[in-house]
């Protein structure tokens, strides 16, 4: 018998996409390239594609280009982000953005928070708390908006559609 051949075939390696979004022409991204290029070195990731772009927090993230990101990563992957605050502009829309994630299994990376939310213990207790913390907000949003309303129709404002 001859000898095995080696396998042309290389272990997939698992993609690094850093995210970096800002608001302004003002904001400058290099000092979050260095911070995540940095990060990404000290775990021997390899190559990291840097996705930047200027757009508001207003817009949706799946309009971003954190939408694309996330429809082509995938399990094992990548998602680096200088914070989390870059994800969305609420915590709920972190939080939406962070689920996705967790569903496609894609790792994902927080550089100044220091979050690795990549399906260990720590992601699990950071994910729940968080969890809760959307929750809180969603309760903390219904009771402001009926708070505003009560005072609204309180001062004489007619509320809903208008007749007719």
């Amino acid at each position: 018998m001859g000898r095995k051949a080696k396998s042309a075939v290389r272990k997939e390696e698992h993609r690094a996409v850093a995210y970096l979004r800002v608001s302004t022409d003002g904001q400058d991204t290099e000092k979050n390239k260095a911070a995540i290029l940095s990060f990404a070195n000290d775990r021997q990731w390899g190559h990291v594609r840097f996705v930047e772009e200027k757009a508001s927090g207003t817009l949706p993230w799946r309009e971003r280009a954190i939408g694309s990101i996330l429809n082509e990563l995938g399990k094992d992957d990548r998602l680096i982000v200088p914070e989390l605050t870059r994800l969305g502009r609420s915590t709920l829309e972190v939080l939406e953005v962070l689920k996705v994630a967790k569903e496609k299994e894609i790792a994902v990376y927080s550089v100044k928070e220091g979050l690795e939310l990549n399906g260990s213990i720590q992601s699990k207790v950071m994910s729940t708390m968080m969890a809760l913390f959307a929750d809180l907000e969603r309760d903390f949003i219904s009771m402001r908006t009926k708070e505003a309303l009560k005072a609204r129709k309180a001062s004489g404002v007619q509320l809903g559609r208008p007749k007719g």
